[in-house]
């Protein structure tokens, strides 16, 4: 299990910044979500400070609920399941075993460019889910990385009613937690539309990242049921092992998801954000 002090090497060493991989614990020694939250928080301070390379520290947490900054009261569990209130941006979600969460800690040019960090990051888990046979991709609008459903005039109906009397078609207010498991997250598969198989919730300090993404690789999916998942109320979430109809364990997938993020971050051309002049 790494920890910070295995991870600084000399001042000339970051001349040229390689990036590393701590795996922190997963299974039996799932990492606390606070405890995980410190170690970002003082990797981060270290990272800032050059006296480590830029890190990814990858691991499962136990089950938790976290809200970004942006979540609404709406949006909680409505049972008063306890969540966790984090400083990145996005809504709330879920973490737990089954779903492989990485923190990427990375020094980028100021102004940055956040937008494109986020796109490296599904870049990343799109090339992960491909090697492994499932074609994912970016929905407009939505960060993250998604399966795609069938046309919407495809789709079965629900409830037995026509798709063109669906309640979220007309109501932004529609809580599927009030409507029965045929408008549960967990079952967008069996409705065929739009799921996200990774959520990607980034903070930026001082030009470097913290916070990232969460994998599902084979949880229990019925965890979202309890929540909005990102906000988002007309899709669902998937994972790699029900998409794909076999057992996907988060061993197999980790050193997958490495590579690609060696490959994405690694060989970046890191600019600054564009600032567009005002004109008169």
């Amino acid at each position: 299990m790494g920890t910070l002090r295995a991870l600084r090497p000399s001042r000339e060493a970051l001349a040229v910044s390689e990036l590393r991989f701590v795996r922190r614990g997963f299974g039996a020694e799932a990492v606390d979500y606070q405890e995980a939250w410190d170690e970002q928080r003082r990797v981060h301070a270290a990272r800032f400070a050059d006296e480590v390379p830029d890190t990814v520290l990858l691991l499962e947490h136990p089950p938790v609920y976290t809200a970004g900054r942006r979540t609404e009261d709406s949006e909680r569990p409505l049972d008063g399941t306890p969540v966790i209130d984090v400083d990145r941006g996005g809504k709330i979600t879920w973490h737990g075993p089954g779903q492989l969460v990485g923190y990427p800690i990375q020094k980028l040019p100021r102004p940055v460019d956040v937008v494109a960090h986020v796109r490296r990051l599904e870049e990343a888990l799109i090339r992960t889910c491909a090697e492994f046979g499932l074609p994912t991709t970016r929905v407009e609008g939505r960060s993250g990385v998604w399966v795609l459903g069938d046309p919407v005039e495809q789709r079965p109906a629900l409830g037995g009613l026509s798709l063109d009397f669906d309640p979220r078609l007309s109501d932004d207010e529609f809580d599927p937690r009030l409507n029965g498991p045929e408008y549960a997250p967990s079952n967008a598969g069996q409705r065929r539309e739009d799921r996200k198989i990774a959520a990607i919730g980034i903070r930026v300090a001082k030009g470097v990242t913290m916070h990232g993404f969460s994998f599902n690789v084979n949880p229990d999916n019925k965890w979202f049921d309890r929540i909005i998942p990102c906000g988002i109320r007309d899709a669902g979430v998937a994972s790699l092992a029900g998409e794909l109809g076999r057992d996907v364990t988060i061993d197999e997938v980790l050193p997958v998801v490495e590579r690609h993020l060696k490959d994405v971050l690694g060989n970046a051309d890191l600019k600054p954000r564009v600032i567009e002049k005002a004109t008169a």
